[in-house]
């Protein structure tokens, strides 16, 4: 168990079995045949499908409801005894219509009568919604194509350490406009492919209302968003990314629902508390949305259901679970600093989350054994990422959040040279041995309006002049320098995979602002400018090209096989040196002295250099030798790391970082 590996939490012992133990009851209580996945089918069950004699049955879920009728083009959206629902016991409705009544593309919904009320409502499971482009409503879409899409190619397989591209499929496009799938799949996953990524990380699939709410605030939890097409170009761009190699991981929501009621699950059958929690703790103060009542059955089949259909249906690989600190406490973590175990095991915690979160976990690895799972958690819950046996939830990965929010201080705040090596290796390197880790320089978020990429942060509105390969910039060349190195030691020293947001690669320039009232409806922000990185004479090429490198760099030596191994920290000079599997990175972090023969110790042996951040393919000022194979010297280095008896001597310039590969 957890706490046999980690002394602090030793003291929650009883508390942190009795959530095992929780978890177990309910694993065994919704599984058939020790299985939990063939007891989770609500997605089978509910919503519209054919019969085995083609006809069409469908059901809903509405216990507070006391008629419900089938409306939309076929009967001209009126409420009739033909279209009239009728009850089949807890809560259920059910209705089976004739095939000619409903055919490919017929727009329907439901209204639900309830005492005191009713009102029209899209089928909880429904899995297509549109929008009318006229009244701007929604509606659930008979979806059953003539061909269904033929899968072509396997699903990739595990990703032990995986290279992570997260992507918003409606901003990936450079035009002013809604991207597509078929255009993200012909423009945009060869870029993803020619960088070395392994994985896809997809945001706002699931369809919700706003889109400026980047998908965070979902309506329709089984309906892919239809602004983007359809089913069939949507599994054409997965089976594209197998095909090449790509695992797909989906941004997954379900750490709360859009409040709205006409699009939504807000009082789907007349009462606040159908799917959330009753009264105050039903709804999230920051983010205006309803909150999931977990701790209830129908909640839960509900929602892993979900996870199951979107698998299933859409060869997912694995997800990535939004807001999990909001899920996981009862004040959702908000304005709240979590220093201390205690934060992780006392009333504060909504337990029947983490049973929930538990479940999910088990159910995904059970409909598929090679497929993963993602946490965002800022809190640092102990066994977030813990294997369910040993007393964990049971997440594969957790985000390392803390790591793009201290890049953002330590840029924002310091200057260069008071830029502390040990608290960066501190930072970038301090994740807890039981558990694995995602890290990042930035995501999404740091991309949004408000805030500033690293790139912006560095350059600011001398990208908008001096981007040009021959401009001479002090800025841009601090700039461009420290946007790789940050990237190559954040890389480095991360857990066990990175993660880079569609872009940020070649220092992609500006904000992200998707269309709203206040900048005219506009989409001149939520784009992104792949033609940037094309020209020979800007310097986003050169940094896409550092990116490359990178990543190939990072998947051929394997460097996140082994632990990251700290030999050189220092604050003076403002040097880092690690050694980490086969390989060494030595990064001069000083903004104005270079080093010549700066020894350290290091295994014995002869290294040649396999990535060099100031080659002029990377824009930089190509002040090593290419090729150059180094030595180690056997004397003993003083003040050197004891391990070792063995220094190797480098030069090492100013804002430049080398990785060297051990040959012999």
């Amino acid at each position: 168990m957890i706490y046999e590996k980690d002394q602090w939490l030793v003291p929650f012992k009883s508390v942190i079995d009795a959530r095992h133990e929780r978890i177990e009851q309910a694993r065994k209580k919704m599984s058939v045949g020790r299985s939990l996945s063939k007891g989770i089918n609500n997605h089978l069950y509910y919503g519209l499908h054919t019969t085995p004699e083609g006809n069409w049955i469908f059901r809903e879920w509405a216990p507070h409801a006391t008629r419900v009728y089938l409306i939309g083009d076929f009967n001209n959206w009126k409420r009739t005894e033909a279209y009239a629902l009728h009850p089949v016991g807890n809560g259920n409705w059910e209705i089976e219509l004739n095939s000619m009544f409903l055919s490919h593309g017929t727009l329907y919904k439901l209204f639900i009568e309830w005492p005191g009320g009713g009102a029209e409502r899209i089928p909880a499971y429904a899995t297509r919604a549109v929008q009318d482009p006229v009244t701007k409503q929604f509606c659930a879409q008979v979806w059953n194509p003539e061909k269904p899409y033929r899968w072509r190619s396997r699903k990739p397989g595990k990703r032990t350490n995986p290279m992570i591209y997260e992507c918003h499929i409606g901003m990936a496009s450079e035009k002013e406009k809604v991207g597509t799938f078929e255009e993200f799949r012909r423009d945009v996953l060869p870029k993803v492919a020619e960088l070395g990524y392994d994985t896809l990380q997809i945001m706002a699939l699931q369809e919700h209302p706003y889109y400026g709410s980047f998908g965070y605030q979902v309506a329709n939890f089984y309906a892919l968003s239809s602004r983007f097409g359809t089913p069939e170009e949507f599994k054409a761009l997965v089976d594209d990314a197998h095909s090449r190699g790509i695992a797909v991981v989906m941004d997954i929501v379900h750490s709360h629902s859009v409040d709205n009621e006409a699009e939504g699950l807000g009082k789907f059958d007349g009462r606040e508390d159908l799917y959330f929690y009753s009264g105050p703790q039903g709804r999230h103060p920051a983010w205006g949305s309803r909150c999931f009542d977990y701790g209830k059955d129908e909640t839960k089949y509900f929602l892993l259901s979900n996870c199951k259909y979107w698998m299933e249906e859409y060869h997912i690989d694995g997800f990535r679970f939004d807001g999990v600190t909001s899920m996981l406490y009862w004040d959702h973590g908000l304005g709240k600093d979590f220093v201390g175990y205690d934060n992780y095991f006392n009333s504060g915690v909504d337990e029947n989350a983490v049973t929930y979160l538990a479940l999910a976990n088990i159910l995904i690895h059970e409909v598929n054994r090679d497929a993963f799972t993602i946490a965002e958690d800022v809190s640092g819950m102990a066994g977030l990422a813990a294997p369910y046996a040993c007393g964990g939830v049971g997440f594969d990965f957790r985000m390392s959040m803390g790591v793009a929010d201290n890049w953002i201080k330590w840029i924002k705040t310091l200057p260069d040279e008071a830029w502390s090596m040990g608290e960066i290796w501190w930072q970038l390197t301090n994740k807890r041995a039981d558990e694995k880790t995602i890290s990042y320089a930035e995501c999404h978020d740091q991309a949004m309006v408000g805030d500033k990429t690293i790139a912006f942060r560095l350059m600011d509105a001398q990208m908008y002049t001096s981007m040009n390969k021959d401009s001479k910039s002090a800025v841009v060349d601090r700039g461009v320098a420290l946007h790789k190195m940050i990237r190559l030691v954040t890389l480095a020293t991360s857990g066990d995979g990175y993660l880079n947001f569609m872009g940020n690669e070649f220092g992609h320039p500006e904000w992200i602002d998707f269309p709203r009232e206040g900048n005219g409806w506009s989409y001149k922000y939520a784009r992104r400018q792949w033609s940037l990185a094309e020209p020979d004479y800007l310097r986003y090429r050169y940094l896409r090209n550092f990116d490359k490198a990178m990543i190939s760099m990072a998947r051929q030596e394997a460097i996140l096989a082994e632990r990251p191994e700290l030999l050189v920290q220092d604050e003076q000079k403002k040097i880092l040196i690690f050694k980490r599997n086969n390989c060494i990175f030595a990064l001069n972090f000083n903004p104005t002295s270079s080093f010549a023969d700066y020894g350290f110790a290091a295994p014995a042996g002869k290294y040649e250099v396999v990535l060099d951040t100031d080659e002029n393919e990377f824009d930089g000022f190509s002040r090593l030798k290419t090729g150059e194979a180094h030595l180690t010297v056997p004397v003993k280095c003083p003040n050197g790391d004891k391990r070792y008896d063995d220094t190797l001597y480098l030069y090492l310039p100013s804002r430049c970082a080398i990785v060297l590969k051990k040959i012999d």
